[in-house]
């Protein structure tokens, strides 16, 4: 006799990232620069603090409290988790019973459906429209056709960079039963978001990530925020001890440095935008590529030469994310923007 993996793994490969050294990594939508020495010294002074030989806060206090005056909201709508895929998995596998659906918008992230199939949960789809729009009406109609009891999607998107306001937002929470997570992981670089509004509503959660605009994704912290019902509901399903202490500590002085936190967003953006003309101004020549206004920190672009500038760009040291007849490019800093720009501009001269 033998074990047998089950038919839901047996044919799942481990994630593997682009591997290699490059000199320009736009892959990921990582922030593009590390924390100032000043910052970084008082990350060394809350180290010193760390009890090493003692489990961490299970609730993560002051790391939530920190997080929670960043946002101007309360911190009892606070749940900590390590990084917002253990949130996704959490909520999808405890909130959902064995025959309830699911519904995820395409394009978008793919972990989404990825963890309802892990969990067993029946996981639908709603198209965008060709320019990658979501029409509101519509996906409220299929929610209430189809039964749906939890909608997830990311608002701004990952991977378009497009995204629906918070009045669409507020629309589509307002008029289902369903429970609707909006992932606003990219909405530190807008301004449409429900979160302060969240404890308004008794079916919506939201989630933040510091690994974007806040520059720790070393730190594996995500957030999912909601009213203090469905909160406690994350708490009392959530691992006792999930979120390290080390993670908390340098968490915790990161949102505190808000000044540092908004100025860089603000470069970030400009980043994205002198991206976003150059590309443009590259398709203004090219017939067949389109670029995608983005309010996220990335830019998307469509070509059938995706795979050729992907490879070209590999060539000269600089990596971005190949998605099919897709790129998503990262802003990084002004001179990464220059050289892949630059790049880029090589490539259709040869």
């Amino acid at each position: 006799m033998s074990y047998t993996l089950n038919r839901k793994i047996k044919e799942l490969t481990p994630y593997e990232p682009i591997s290699g050294t490059y000199n320009i990594r736009l892959d990921a939508n990582e922030c593009p620069d590390t924390l100032p020495p000043e910052i970084q010294q008082q990350i060394a002074e809350a180290m010193q603090k760390i009890s090493y030989n003692r489990y961490p806060d299970p609730l993560a206090t002051k790391l939530v409290n920190s997080f929670a005056e960043f946002y101007n909201i309360k911190p009892e709508w606070v749940t900590a988790g390590n990084g917002s895929d253990e949130l996704i998995f959490l909520i999808e596998s405890a909130f959902l019973e064995k025959g309830d659906r699911m519904l995820v918008v395409s394009p978008d992230f793919s972990m989404y459906q990825f963890y309802s199939s892990i969990c067993e949960v029946e996981c639908d789809t709603f198209f965008k429209d060709d320019s990658f729009n979501i029409d509101v009406d519509a996906l409220l109609k299929k929610i209430k056709d189809d039964n749906i009891k939890l909608l997830l999607f990311s608002n701004p998107c990952n991977p378009t960079g497009g995204g629906i306001t918070a009045e669409q937002a507020r629309k589509l929470v307002n008029g289902t039963d369903a429970l609707v997570i909006l992932d606003e992981a990219y909405m530190d670089f807008w301004d449409e978001s429900l979160i302060e509004e969240t404890a308004d509503h008794d079916n919506l959660i939201i989630f933040r990530t510091a690994s974007k605009a806040i520059g720790c994704a070393a730190l594996r912290l995500g957030f999912a925020v909601a009213n203090p019902v469905i909160s406690r509901a994350i708490k009392a399903v959530k691992s006792p001890y999930n979120v390290n202490s080390i993670s908390q500590a340098v968490g915790e002085v990161v949102y505190k440095n808000k000044e540092y936190l908004h100025k860089r967003k603000i470069t970030i953006v400009k980043s994205r935008e002198k991206l976003y003309n150059e590309l443009s101004a590259i398709a203004a020549e090219q017939s067949d590529m389109t670029v995608y206004q983005s309010v996220a920190n990335f830019v998307f672009v469509k070509t059938p030469d995706a795979a050729v500038i992907w490879e070209y760009l590999k060539q000269q040291s600089i990596v971005v994310r190949l998605m099919g007849t897709y790129l998503r490019i990262t802003a990084g800093t002004e001179y990464e923007v220059e050289q892949t720009v630059g790049a880029i501009k090589q490539f259709y001269k040869r």
